[in-house]
């Protein structure tokens, strides 16, 4: 990759976004309800290096706000930068050290670089996304407000442990919520952009069609699932075998081993039951897990007429 400034203008289409968050009376106490369809956009987005990875901004047609992320080798150039010198809410991501498990930093600051640097204490994050806005009228009371919806959103989501689990948040006046409404469904077409799925939901049945129901069976044992855009949602209730097979690769058993640690798998009688829904990289590692050993999900997995996966996707 030739090194140099480059532009790319991105255009995400209208999508059905896999879950809603419970209507509340209280504004503050719960987070705002996720529009169930998300408009087109025009994307902007500039790699200050040409590399994807290092220093990028990001802006959308017709916003008034600007998200910048960087790795934290790039951490010093986005602090000399005039973003962050303005107010800004931003979220930390990495993994945790003792566990493995993607972990995440929801923040608001008046002055990014100030919190930026504070941050430098923090070992285990490895990249930062922050969002200003392009004409400075973001107020201490619009972004503790947005640091409270986004850490409300990414805890029912629950893809990241949080470093932080509780955000001051902000009442905010009719008009000025009604704006950050809009600025949070922003935020939300933006993150994975940048490569961040930290408020992407995982699929749930609830919102799966009859049509996208995937099923596989062993051993008069039933798990139910389906592809999603970063992988295949094992759904909750579904059931896999007790006990791994005598050839089972450590992967797999590793994986059984963690998400029973983990609480995702419970035994219940003579299963392993999913006590919420799971996502795994690909339809065989899901299969894998719930057959107890290495398992094609292309053949494993099968709909409501009997077709194979791997079928499925060659019409």
């Amino acid at each position: 990759m030739s090194r140099g400034r480059s532009t790319h203008v991105l255009r995400t289409r209208r999508r059905r976004d896999n879950a809603l968050h419970a209507l509340c009376s209280d504004p503050v106490a719960c987070p705002t309800t996720m529009s169930t369809n998300m408009a087109s956009a025009t994307i902007k987005l500039f790699l200050k290096h040409g590399d994807p990875k290092r220093l990028r901004t990001a802006e959308i047609s017709n916003w008034s706000g600007k998200a910048v992320a960087a790795p934290r080798t790039d951490l010093d150039e986005l602090i000399a930068r005039d973003e962050s010198g303005q107010p800004a809410v931003y979220i930390l991501t990495g993994n945790d050290p003792e566990t493995g498990k993607p972990a995440a930093y929801v923040g608001e600051a008046e002055v990014l670089r100030d919190r930026l640097r504070q941050h430098r204490s923090r070992d285990f994050w490895v990249s930062v996304v922050a969002f200003v806005s392009k004409d400075e009228n973001l107020t201490k009371a619009h972004i503790r407000f947005l640091e409270g919806q986004l850490l409300e959103e990414a805890k029912q989501t629950g893809r990241f442990v949080l470093e932080n689990g509780a955000a001051s948040g902000s009442r905010l006046p009719e008009a000025d919520r009604h704006e950050m409404d809009e600025f949070l469904e922003k935020i939300r077409q933006l993150l994975p952009v940048l490569g961040s799925d930290i408020l992407t939901p995982i699929a749930s049945k609830e919102v799966a069609g009859e049509g996208e129901r995937l099923t596989t069976a062993v051993k008069g044992l039933t798990a139910s699932g389906r592809r999603t855009p970063t992988g295949f949602v094992v759904f909750k209730g579904s059931r896999a075998v007790p006990s791994d097979r005598p050839r089972a690769v450590p992967w797999t058993i590793e994986q059984r081993t963690a998400l029973m640690a983990d609480g995702a798998l419970e035994l219940i009688g003579e299963a392993l039951v999913f006590t919420r829904d799971v996502e795994f990289s690909s339809p065989s590692a899901a299969a894998a897990v719930i057959h107890g050993g290495n398992t094609n999900g292309l053949t494993a997995w099968k709909d409501s007429r009997g077709r194979t996966l791997k079928e499925i996707e060659s019409d």
